[in-house]
Parts: C-alpha cells; sequence; structure tokens
C-alpha cells in the first residue's frame, strides 16, 4: 500500500465548527504554509465566502494550478453529491446545500466532500500506521502484508472509517463507518459516542469522584498521572471504563470487518492509560448460555506502542506442514493477530492526506 506518487496539486480544508484550515499538497506532501479563516457556521453566506477566499489564498501561493479540491466537512451530508445536511457544528448549512456543485462553479476544477473519520482512516493507511506495520513485517522477515484499516478518531465524538484493499468503503449511502451510532455496551438504549467522546470521559470522572464540577481530559489526565492534585483513583477509574468500553465497541467493528485498528483525535494522547483495559477486552472471553466460555475475537490483538506488544505481534510464529499426499509444504500460520496503535500523521494531517488521496485516485 503505497504513497501516490503524483506532481498533481490538490488543495485540501479540515472544516471545523470554529476555523476552516486550509492547506496545498503535492506528492504526498505539504507545499504551502496552512491558512485558517474562521468559519461563521452560523451564517452560511459569510462561511461559503470564507471557502472560497480560503482556496483563492491557497490557490495563489502555489506556482501551478491545482487539479481538485478535496475535503472533510461534517455530516450529516450526501457526501456523493456534494450536498451538505443538517450540520450541529455549522448551523447555517441546515436544509440542504450544494457545496460541491456551487464550489466547482466558482472553481471550474472537481472538488470532493467526505466524513472525517473516513478520511483520517485513508490518510493512515496509506501514509501513516499501515504502512509502518507493514514495513516493520518486511524488516522481521515476515510475508504477512496488511491491506485494510480501521480508523477511530477519539474526541468531540466517536468517529470512523474503513479502508478495504486500498479503497475508502463508502456504502451505498455514504453512511458505513457512522461507529458514533452503535450500541453502548452498558446501555442498550443509548449510543457508544455517549462515553467514547470528550464529553463522556468528562462525565465519567465527575461520576467517580462525585465531585459538583467537570473537568477536561487533559487535567483529568494529569491527576492520572500524578502531575497535579486530584482525586487519583477516579482519573484511574475513568481511564479503565473508557478503555473497556472502547474494547467492546472495537470487538464489534473488528469481528466484522478484521483489521488492524488506529486511533487518532485529542483523547489518544491518553493512549497509555486506557489501552490496556481496551486489549484484555479484546483479548477476553464470552459465555455460552451453558456457562463455557470462547475467546472474544478470533484474532490475537497486540499494542503497537509497547516494546513487548509489538514484539509479539511481529514475531513469525508460522509453520510449515506438509501436503497430505504430497512431496509439497506450505506455510501455516495457527496465530492469526492484529494490531492496534496511535495516529502516526497527527489527525488533522491525516484527514488532509485522505482528502488528496481521494481526489487523486478519482480524477
Amino acid at each position: 500500500m503505497g504513497n501516490i506518487q503524483s506532481s498533481e496539486i490538490v488543495l485540501t480544508l479540515d472544516a471545523g465548527g470554529t476555523n476552516f484550515v486550509f492547506s496545498a499538497i503535492q506528492g504526498g506532501e505539504f507545499i504551502a504554509e496552512e491558512f485558517t479563516l474562521p468559519s461563521f457556521g452560523h451564517d452560511l453566506d459569510k462561511s461559503l465566502a470564507q471557502l472560497v477566499k480560503g482556496f483563492r489564498h491557497m490557490s495563489n501561493t502555489i506556482d501551478q494550478s491545482p487539479v481538485a479540491i478535496s475535503f472533510a466537512f461534517p455530516g450529516p451530508a450526501d457526501f456523493d453529491a456534494g450536498i451538505i445536511g443538517d450540520c450541529k457544528n455549522l448551523p447555517g448549512y441546515r436544509g440542504g446545500v450544494a457545496l460541491k456543485p456551487f464550489l466547482e462553479h466558482i472553481f471550474s476544477i472537481p472538488v470532493f466532500i467526505h466524513n472525517d473519520g473516513d478520511l483520517f482512516a485513508y490518510g493512515e493507511s496509506h501514509f501513516g500506521l499501515l504502512p509502518e506495520i507493514n514495513k516493520q513485517l518486511k524488516e522481521h522477515s515476515s510475508s504477512k502484508q496488511f491491506k485494510n484499516l480501521i480508523g477511530v478518531t477519539l474526541g468531540t465524538g466517536f468517529g470512523g472509517g474503513f479502508v478495504h484493499d486500498g479503497i475508502l468503503l463508502k456504502g451505498d449511502t455514504f453512511t458505513a463507518s457512522e461507529i458514533w451510532a452503535l450500541q453502548h455496551p452498558e446501555r442498550p438504549d443509548v449510543f457508544a459516542e455517549e462515553s467514547l467522546s470528550i464529553r463522556g470521559l468528562k462525565r465519567l470522572y465527575k461520576e467517580f469522584s462525585q465531585q459538583s464540577h467537570s473537568l477536561e481530559p487533559k487535567d483529568i489526565y494529569k491527576i492520572a498521572i500524578g502531575e497535579v492534585e486530584g482525586d487519583k483513583d477516579a482519573a484511574m477509574e475513568t481511564f479503565k471504563t473508557f478503555g473497556q468500553l472502547l474494547g467492546s465497541a472495537l470487538a464489534n467493528l473488528i469481528t466484522i470487518y478484521d483489521s488492524c485498528v488506529v486511533l487518532g483525535g485529542g483523547l489518544s494522547s491518553a493512549y497509555n492509560l486506557f489501552i490496556p483495559h481496551t486489549i484484555s477486552v479484546l483479548n477476553g472471553k464470552v459465555k455460552t448460555l451453558d456457562g463455557k466460555s470462547a475467546n472474544r475475537l478470533e484474532s490475537q490483538i497486540y499494542d503497537f506502542e509497547s516494546v513487548e506488544g509489538r514484539s509479539q505481534f511481529l514475531k513469525d510464529e508460522s509453520v510449515i506442514i506438509d501436503v497430505p499426499e504430497s512431496q509439497k509444504q506450505v506455510r501455516y500460520r495457527p496465530i492469526k493477530k492484529l494490531a492496534i496503535g496511535i495516529s502516526r500523521l497527527d489527525t488533522s494531517k491525516a484527514i488532509a492526506l485522505g482528502a488528496y488521496n481521494f481526489a487523486i485516485r478519482h480524477l
């Protein structure tokens, strides 16, 4: 799964409720300084003007004409048609805004719009964690190479994307990876994002500490590692519970999709505190009605960020077996292995590179 070698330039955008961040990418490299503008998400006319201003600015800072515009935009949306629906973070776009046709009319080049979680996974699959995993497997003389990836962002929301054999899995209605809506493992009437997000982490700490006010995730993290004073037990329990809930959600995704996992978003910076509990769930057991147990997953999951986990994952445990009634032999891998790790690119850059990749491959 190599990087795209292309001399063509694509303009990208990371669209948020507060700011629009514009970039220009060529051959998988950022070739101009990022340009940031307020998004004016409550005022559609002002917001559209900011989009035009930003892309024109980036066009004027590069030496050759861009071949496409490609960017992440909050949903819900008909991303294929480029029509934005009722965005929570950008309320001015509610009711349906034909953003792709609008920008194509202004700039006369193809425009691609996609979900940020999808593009995060796409960027990491071609430029981030997945190429690193495959490179290290080769360096350890393993013939195994991975082609698929689950990307998960942990931040304001619980987002994600699936990449299958180098291709972004979109679904028939462009909603193939709306993982925020997964069922909460402890509250079947609630969706998973209620706990697997910044607001969820804050709520967990407030409950465990029995405080009347909530703290920000970075403060909870500092308490947990003993950097500042606070209820350390409650902080540790917060990340333990968060990790277990994440493990339950990822187990459902891995069961269906069978691939390595990359985590991004602001909460992934607390990876070292929650990931042991996530992996404990993934490598744990489930029970049958008659009391017997079975592995939660067909594969063993390894922490690619720990020395021990990476070593075990990269270790070639295949064996040579005989082909019956033949002189031939074949290699057999009795242990199925998958890895989980964190973004190699920074989440925003992964999204931008995913947007670039998507445009180059679809031109």
